[in-house]
């Protein structure tokens, strides 16, 4: 029979592999493009669903408003992602992939995040039924349970790199951030 330590450092061997793998990986990522993972998550999910707005991306990628909003941010000054207002409603905004976004989606390698997924929801639902369940303890051992935390593999806080406000401010047709003085009115909308 192994010795309890032995079962001990493996386990924590591996959640320090966990940690590291993705430290790794995001540190790999935003050397090489400039991008934080959930800006390249973000950016994933403009050029696969199209235009939306960012309430949908928030939804889409399940982070807070505020969290996309500062992504958003970065994404439309690097040029990577444009943000229209309809014209009828200039409240509502519009994100769109540009021509600078979809070459580096064409370079960027997928998140760790995606092929985690994948390979997760490969498994047989009890395996992922244990894994969760396992987790869920572990995070329960270490009094983690009051931490909050996005659905987002990245090393670091998402909201420490990225919030910087709200889109805009209900009923106002100005920008609530300076972050969207750069809005072009939406073409395809009719007055």
């Amino acid at each position: 029979m192994v010795e309890q330590s032995a079962y001990e450092d493996r386990i924590l061997r591996s959640l320090r592999r966990i940690i590291r793998a993705v430290d790794l990986h995001s540190r790999a990522i935003e050397s090489q493009y400039g991008l934080t993972g959930p800006q390249l998550v973000c950016l994933r999910v403009i050029g696969t669903e199209g235009p939306l707005t960012p309430s949908a991306l928030a939804r889409h990628v399940d982070l807070s408003q505020a969290t996309v909003t500062g992504i958003i941010g970065r994404l439309v000054k690097r040029q990577y992602v444009s943000r229209r207002r309809n014209a009828r409603d200039r409240r509502r905004v519009t994100l769109s992939l540009l021509p600078a976004g979809r070459d580096l989606l064409r370079e960027a390698p997928s998140p760790l995040q995606t092929r985690f997924a994948e390979q997760l929801a490969a498994l047989p639902p009890e395996n992922q039924l244990v894994i969760s369940t396992m987790l869920e303890q572990i995070v329960r051992m270490m009094g983690a349970e009051d931490i909050e935390a996005d659905p987002v593999l990245v090393a670091g806080s998402t909201d420490s790199v990225d919030v910087l406000g709200s889109v805009a401010v209900v009923g106002s047709p100005e920008p609530a951030d300076p972050l969207l003085d750069d809005l072009e009115p939406d073409p395809s909308a009719t007055h």
